[in-house]
């Protein structure tokens, strides 16, 4: 049985009864974690309860495909249901999860976290078909992901948050759910105490991150969106707060270096530009697999053909040099810079 995205938050708090085998796997290794744990605390809450909870690593299957049917069926010496931890797990395991779906009696659960299989996985096809077997996806999280994320952890501590602190907080987390969960775990710590029941802007600004590392990150996103108005505000507060404008001059050349770096990837698989875009990505350095930074990359990715990209590239370039030897302040060629670029973004094109 396949579980579908509207079913995981029922099924992780009481998983179907006729389910003996849970696959947990995908691309969000702190997710697939996260969520074997939250299946295992249904039935022991202490995993570290020797007689109730057994690990199991996944190549030690391999030579005794037995070994889960084993356990499905044997009892706890002190009583109390059983729940077996399978981890990590890959196609070795796949002998013992069928051994498992023909097991005559038991009454343990099985949890195995098996990583990022492919619909070709025998592991995976084996718990989407089989009616006491489930399969359980964990992907990297999307921006609304996220947003439920911090609200639902943020109202278990009795708090609420700020709509414009929720849109900074999920545009600087990652798409992997261990990171993003122990960020917001910090903000959650730092407000404890403070008498204040809001999560505001100001407070995750604190905990989360450089101000000047931020607001850089904000004139990069309103460049390359071409949003001037947005632009305008987001380099008065750089610079209102000490931002140096060689190290921002850098940061957009960064940019848009990876952007051309993956822009001409994507075109060389095919030689005619917008070829495997997917494939290209991988070329990033440093980019999250998923959240709102890959999605806001893939944004500009898109609005900036490589020769446009080209053609910025030589403009920051000349840009650095007028810095270093113009005489000219550093602030008003940055912000030339960034205005000059800003107007071959889309939004700005739209405007036309």
């Amino acid at each position: 049985m396949k579980i579908e995205p509207r079913q995981v938050e029922a099924f992780l708090k009481k998983p179907d009864p006729k389910i003996r085998g849970v696959v947990v796997y995908g691309n969000d290794d702190g997710l697939i974690a996260e969520r074997a744990v939250a299946l295992a605390r249904t039935v022991c809450d202490d995993l570290k309860d020797p007689f109730r909870v057994v690990d199991i690593a996944g190549d030690a299957l391999k030579n005794d495909p037995a070994r889960l049917a084993d356990e499905f069926g044997a009892m706890s010496l002190m009583g109390g249901r059983r729940v077996i931890r399978v981890r990590p797990a890959g196609e070795e395991a796949a002998a013992a999860l069928e051994n498992l779906a023909a097991a005559s009696a038991g009454d343990a659960l099985i949890v195995i976290e098996g990583g990022n299989l492919t619909p070709r996985s025998g592991l995976r096809a084996l718990a989407e078909t089989e009616d006491c077997l489930a399969a359980l996806p964990c992907y990297m999280d999307n921006e609304a992901a996220l947003e439920g994320l911090v609200e639902s952890a943020a109202r278990a501590r009795g708090l609420g948050v700020d709509p414009d602190a929720l849109d900074w907080i999920v545009e600087r987390l990652g798409g992997d759910r261990g990171q993003s969960r122990s960020e917001v775990d910090k903000l959650l710590l730092y407000k404890e105490g403070d008498g204040s029941k809001t999560i505001a802007r100001g407070d995750a600004i604190a905990v989360l991150g450089d101000t000047a590392a931020i607001g850089i990150d904000d004139v990069i996103a309103a460049t390359f969106d071409g949003e001037l108005v947005a632009l305008d505000r987001a380099l008065d507060r750089v610079f209102a707060e000490g931002g140096n404008p060689v190290q921002l001059v850098r940061a957009l050349q960064r940019h848009a270096d990876q952007l051309h770096l993956v822009a001409g990837h994507a075109a060389g698989f095919n030689g005619k530009g917008g070829g495997n875009l997917e494939g290209a990505m991988f070329k990033a350095r440093s980019l999250p697999r998923g959240g709102p930074v890959r999605q806001r990359f893939e944004r500009h990715l898109r609005a900036w053909p490589l020769a446009r990209l080209g053609a910025a590239l030589q403009v920051i370039l000349e840009a650095e040099i007028q810095c270093k030897t113009t005489g000219l302040p550093d602030e008003a060629i940055a912000r030339r810079l960034c205005q000059r670029l800003a107007q071959a973004g889309p939004a700005a094109r739209q405007r036309r």
